[in-house]
């Protein structure tokens, strides 16, 4: 069994935190004695979430926008302490072909996925290094590891954040700073809404990943895949010759979960929300 004790006192910074994974995880990180602040583009309600929860910060976070994480790591060091883990989990998942995907939503993608996790990334190094401690931790998927049609460049966005997370790993190798991936299969939150998950692979709960997460801050390793038989199967289908592990993604229905098949008025309300259509 884990001891969690370790994360007593932690001040942990998590981006997204309004909903889905990101307050998931601020709930069971609180409940094993962190200090906790969530920040998250939804102003209403990270502060809906942060009030009813009783975290220590909340507040309106824009992870594309320098001023605005730098400012809001500021008060979090201010009110808080030094910031031991940053946790990049902000991140969108539009679903749709290439062609009908707007080239407004495309760059929103690439904005909020790969440019805020470096951004944040960069702005928390800055703070750790001279203290010779901290933790980063960035939210990537399974989708980084594979291939999956209607979702090609959400796709793109986390092979990015996994090959640029595992450069920082060894670029700062012996620093007292780490550096982490955690890789969700489809989890149940707003951004899987509408879909159903390929065969075999049943759909994570966000507290699993907040587990994993936990267990992240306590022995801080490499990369984190959840759940272990969809991170089993997404490593072993990697290994194969390109033919047979692309007919094994037919197979279990990855070539139309995120097409055909979803869901769209399920869908309709966190798709206005990501790709900017309710602002």
């Amino acid at each position: 069994m884990t001891d969690f004790s370790s994360i007593a006192g932690k001040v942990v910074v998590i981006t997204g935190g309004a909903r889905g994974i990101g307050l998931a995880t601020a709930t069971a990180l609180q409940a094993l004695g962190a200090k906790i602040a969530i920040g998250d583009i939804d102003e209403t309600t990270v502060k809906e979430s942060g009030a009813a929860r009783g975290f220590d910060l909340y507040d309106r976070l824009d992870v594309t926008d320098q001023a605005s994480f730098e400012s809001f790591l500021d008060e979090v060091e201010r009110r808080l302490g030094p910031i031991d883990v940053l946790i990049n989990n902000a991140g969108i998942m539009p679903t749709g072909k290439l062609v009908d995907e707007p080239d407004q939503v495309t760059r929103r993608i690439l904005d909020i996925n790969v440019y805020g996790v470096i951004l944040g990334s960069k702005l928390a190094v800055a703070r750790m290094l001279p203290r010779g401690r901290g933790q980063v931790i960035n939210i990537a998927s399974l989708a980084g590891e594979t291939h999956i049609p209607g979702l090609a460049t959400y796709n793109a966005s986390k092979h990015a954040v996994l090959g640029f997370t595992d450069t920082l790993r060894e670029e700062y190798r012996d620093t007292g700073v780490r550096f982490s991936s955690v890789l969700p299969t489809l989890t149940k939150t707003e951004l899987g809404s509408g879909v159903t998950a390929p065969k075999l692979l049943r759909p994570a709960e966000p507290e699993e990943i907040a587990d994993a997460i936990a267990k992240l801050i306590v022995a801080p390793k490499s990369k984190v895949r959840v759940t272990a038989v969809a991170g089993a199967i997404a490593q072993v289908v990697g290994l194969l010759p390109e033919a047979v592990g692309d007919y094994i993604g037919r197979a279990l229905g990855a070539q139309n979960a995120f097409l055909d098949e979803v869901d769209t008025q399920a869908r309709k309300a966190y798709e206005a929300r990501v790709r900017g259509d309710s602002e």
